[in-house]
């Protein structure tokens, strides 16, 4: 197929009954095909596909490998020049698919690329998740076209052009399979949350682009799997923002300063790294002095969990093994990745 449309289930029964019907729909007549992998849930999601869709494709998992785990599993047993990865919680209109693949087909440069995400309990708002796209600010925050900490903008069709953004949302995002495969997929030492924004910051160390298609849009829920006031969320996050910075910061000081030597990138990196913690720090010390104390402790784990995941001998040798892996392709680096 040219297309594979693929959910990754994890105990959302509910939200595949709901909108599996519309998804499937705004598939037919075009070379797409929607598949659902499992994730070992307990709610009886497979057995209900099984009896509801025995028409579509599922990939039943062995364990509940997060969304980078489980992704990445199921991917490999799909032969697609695309696949776009989109949340059980999203509901599609009819013509959501072709601007994605027309794109794509008519940007090779493009890696991957994501709708306008909007709100589905509040239809003409963006989502928190990822809204229009998404950058970094300076100390390696996310944060979207659209939407700003808590701050979430109506959509007036102020981001109604195609933009190049550094990320785009894994609720639902379009990525060339080639690519995906060629960096190895998600990096599953992340489990769920920030792993597509490190798959982007790592397509684009290698030349390629990530674009916003404003002309398709999809609604979603989100906190299907985890409530945004979830302290395991709160872990993840703050874990795998560090894991993030981990990865990509050294290549990119070096692609943004030729004239850098390789110790400088790395020191440099560790450095930014360490003034980010100190920042977590401050976070979690606020948690715990309003009375947050489930909070504090996610922070202070996560942080725990950043320095054991850490390899020593990945840490060594990243600026030096990451830099000799680049491809061929041009690397432009501009304002994209720290914004004041």
């Amino acid at each position: 197929m040219k297309t594979a449309v693929v959910i990754l289930n994890y105990n959302t029964r509910e939200y595949l009954e709901r909108f599996l019907p519309a998804l499937c729909a705004s598939c037919e007549g075009l070379d797409a095909q929607v598949v659902v992998a499992d994730n070992a849930s307990s709610d009886g999601s497979a057995d209900f596909m099984k009896e509801k869709w025995p028409e579509i494709p599922l990939i039943c998992l062995d364990g509940n490998y997060g969304y980078t785990g489980g992704y990445n599993r199921a991917l490999a047993m799909l032969d697609a020049t695309y696949y776009v990865l989109i949340n059980s919680d999203i509901e599609v209109p009819a013509d959501w698919l072709s601007p994605l693949v027309d794109w794509m087909d008519s940007h090779p440069e493009c890696a991957a690329c994501a709708p306008k995400l909007l709100d589905w309990n509040n239809r003409g708002r963006f989502e928190y998740a990822g809204a229009a796209g998404g950058y970094l600010d300076l100390w390696g925050y996310p944060y979207c076209r659209g939407r700003i900490l808590q701050m979430i903008e109506e959509d007036h069709g102020q981001y109604d052009e195609p933009a190049r953004v550094l990320w785009a949302s894994g609720a639902c995002l379009m990525v060339r399979a080639a690519v995906f495969h060629g960096l190895g997929g998600f990096d599953e030492r992340f489990f769920a949350h920030m792993e597509e924004i490190d798959l982007c910051w790592r397509m684009q160390l290698e030349g390629f682009k990530i674009d916003i298609v404003p002309s398709s849009k999809v609604w979603h829920i989100g906190g299907g799997t985890l409530p945004n006031n979830s302290p395991f969320k709160l872990r993840l996050n703050f874990r795998n923002n560090l894991l993030l910075l981990e990865n990509n910061l050294a290549r990119t000081f070096r692609a943004s300063h030729p004239m850098w030597t390789d110790d400088k990138c790395y020191f440099r990196a560790r450095r930014h790294i360490i003034w980010r913690m100190l920042l977590d720090g401050g976070s979690a010390l606020v948690f715990l002095l309003t009375g947050r104390k489930e909070f504090f402790k996610a922070v202070i784990q996560a942080h725990k969990e950043y320095r054991q995941l850490r390899s020593k001998a990945s840490l060594e040798g990243q600026a030096h093994l990451a830099i000799e892996g680049l491809s061929e392709r041009p690397v432009v680096l501009t304002a994209l990745f720290f914004r004041k």
